[in-house]
């Protein structure tokens, strides 16, 4: 029953180690490095005259501000006056066209990549290997750009109103996608994942329902402050070890990634890859907290279900079973206790380095990507303070953030068509009120992924009028009973299914090969749909109607 955790271990370590770099993919590197530098070095630049808009400061002036400016790290700048300049134009340039609904066919192609080719007996394997996720993902991102720069008669930056096409249509949509969307939310993540990858427990406990309740509870506070993933990978394997020498296992890591791994994840932006999403798009860092109601609501029914349901499953634990848990007790220990100093930094840096506001206390304004360095820089002193007796005994590696890197490149370059169409058309889909877009963010999010499904209906919210409080946002304003809506979708029915979320595979592949025998796809349904849908029916009842 001895414990020993990874926080970052990966769920697909077996036969997924290194390999030498063959020529292609070497070039491919370069290649890819070469058009990142580019796309940087051309966002930093200043620009001529001709390609320049007029945004409104502070004082109430109006200033040459580059296309590239409201849009990304140094547009960010401007976000408070955002809708300032964009009021005093009404409805797209002559010639703008909106895209066509096939055009989406690339974004809707790799999220049924990601839902089904995990599935299929025939492509499991195959899917297993973060190069072909990569090849997928790429491929489908160049049908998207071969679309904006051959077919697309013209893009528009919201912003500045510019106007682009053929390639100067592509480098926009890049920059766009990756400079102002991936990069941040990527590096995000990986900083998550090595800090908290230097961070060990070990012990043994008595497995009684409240010490497994209690383990519930932590991850579902820790969720919202090291993220989902962090806080699942933080806490599965001691769990698991706790309760080895039970029978009746599976509803406890069920219920680990109702709590854990999607609900708990609430409260901040790092807490959820979605609500990264939003603060990207201005959304303040501290805004979820006001959501803090729901989260106790749902986090605190879940624990109390689970309790019940857990002392149910323990009376019919067998009795040499129950004296040999009770026997065996070691203290917790936990190793690494630093690198939560580094957490407290990254957590910081994304509340504090703020493209669009002044540096406290210093009186100067963050340089494009400073906080992504700052996070990298925590990286790195991690990783040179850690013991690497704690990476051994972790077994940790990079496998599953490199599935995370290598898919979403390609959904946030694909999904950008689907975000214009929204942009222009989002008045039109019929959704005008909270418990509307609850549905329907959150019946996405559970059998696509979380994170794009919440920058779709974001993006809906963000074109209709605002009725009640308003969010600032980086562009404009969105409906604040609307964006509530939307993150609890999002965060809440995330925990649907296995896809819904990217820790509910890792939980799952883990548990399994502690031994758990976990339930089919639509086995967990079953689960999840009996427990939580009328959860989130009260939930609608209480905050959303």
């Amino acid at each position: 029953m001895s414990i020993e955790m990874s926080l970052n271990a990966d769920a697909h370590h077996g036969g997924h180690g290194s390999s030498r770099l063959n020529a292609l993919e070497w070039l491919a590197i370069v290649a890819s490095v070469a058009v990142l530098a580019f796309l940087i070095y051309d966002y930093v630049q200043p620009h001529h005259p001709v390609e320049t808009a007029q945004v409104a400061t502070p004082h109430g002036e109006s200033v040459a501000a580059p296309e590239h400016v409201a849009a990304g790290h140094a547009g960010e700048t401007h976000a408070a006056h955002g809708s300032e300049a964009a009021d005093e134009h009404h409805g797209p340039p002559a010639g703008y066209e909106v895209p066509p609904v096939w055009a989406c066919a690339p974004f809707v192609a790799i999220l049924l990549a990601i839902a089904v080719l995990p599935l299929v007996p025939a492509t499991a394997h195959w899917w297993e290997s973060n190069k072909n996720r990569l090849v997928v993902s790429l491929a489908l991102a160049a049908l998207t750009l071969v679309y904006y720069g051959l077919v697309h008669p013209m893009t528009v930056n919201h912003a500045t109103h510019a106007t682009y096409s053929g390639v100067k249509s592509v480098i926009h949509v890049l920059q766009h996608a990756v400079l102002i969307e991936y990069i941040p939310f990527i590096v995000l993540l990986f900083s998550l994942y090595v800090i908290s990858g230097g961070i060990s427990l070990r012990g043994d406990l008595a497995a009684h329902p409240a010490t497994n309740t209690g383990f519930l509870a932590v991850g579902g506070l820790l969720a919202s402050f090291i993220g989902t993933t962090g806080a699942s990978m933080l806490l599965i394997r001691p769990l698991l070890q706790t309760n080895a020498e039970r029978k009746r296992v599976r509803h406890t890591v069920i219920f680990f990634i109702f709590i854990v791994s999607n609900c708990g994840g609430l409260l901040l932006p790092i807490g959820d890859p979605p609500l990264f999403l939003g603060y990207l798009r201005g959304v303040p860092f501290l805004w979820t907290f006001h959501l803090v109601w729901e989260w106790a609501a749902v986090v605190g029914a879940l624990l109390v279900i689970y309790y019940i349901w857990d002392m149910r499953a323990y009376r019919k634990e067998g009795p040499a079973a129950v004296k040999l848990d009770e026997t065996q007790k070691t203290p917790l220990r936990l190793r690494g206790s630093m690198n939560f100093v580094w957490l407290l930094g990254i957590v910081l840096c994304v509340g504090m380095v703020d493209p669009s506001k002044e540096l406290p206390l210093l009186g100067i304004k963050p340089f494009p990507f400073m906080r992504e360095l700052i996070m990298l820089l925590l990286v790195v002193v991690s990783k040179l303070t850690t013991n690497k007796e704690i990476y051994r005994l972790n077994q940790f590696n990079y496998h599953a953030i490199l599935e995370v890197a290598a898919l979403f490149i390609g959904i946030f370059i694909c999904m950008q068509v689907p975000v214009e169409i929204l942009n222009a058309k989002g008045g039109e889909l019929g959704l005008d009120a909270p418990w509307k877009f609850f549905w329907a963010t959150g019946g996405l999010s559970a059998f696509l992924d979380n994170a794009p499904t919440y920058v779709v209906f974001f993006e809906t919210a963000r074109v209709l009028p605002v009725h009640g409080d308003a969010v600032p946002l980086t562009m404009g304003t969105i409906s604040e009973h609307y964006l509530v809506a939307i993150s609890l979708g999002a965060v809440f029915m995330g925990a649907l299914t296995y896809i819904g979320n990217g820790p509910n595979f890792m939980v799952k592949s883990i548990a399994e090969q502690s031994g758990v025998r976990m339930p089919s796809f639509f086995g967990y349904m079953a689960y999840s749909f009996a427990v939580l849908i009328p959860l989130f029916v009260v939930v609608m009842l209480v905050f959303l109607l």
